[in-house]
């Protein structure tokens, strides 16, 4: 997503709890769908749609890795370092930080 944030359609995104716990765990490290339902005690289902939903607003990003017996599956780590909402003239604004890894 590029431009600048529409405040309703990130409170949309952080209404939803499961969207929340998502970003908290994957901030400790990548996580499968998989994982992330069984951590939230959500359906994969439910995961998905919000796995979609962050990705859709780069709150989160997909990784492809390979287990031992050469699979490939999706695994998911958040982009979000800070949000912050500002009340100005009447409305909000806001400012997201994204986590960003130095190149050496």
């Amino acid at each position: 997503m590029t431009g600048e944030w529409d405040a309703d359609t990130l409170f949309d995104v952080f209404e939803r709890e499961t969207a929340r716990e998502i970003l908290a765990l994957t901030s400790l490290g990548p996580m499968s769908a998989q994982a992330l339902a069984d951590r939230t005690d959500e359906s994969e289902p439910t995961i998905y749609r919000r796995i979609d939903a962050l990705t859709e607003h780069d709150l989160l990003e997909e990784k492809t890795r390979m287990d031992e017996e050469g699979n490939h599956y999706s695994v998911y780590e958040t982009n979000l370092e800070a949000v912050c909402f500002r009340l100005e003239d009447g409305g909000f604004t806001i400012d997201v930080t994204y986590r960003r890894e130095l190149v050496e």
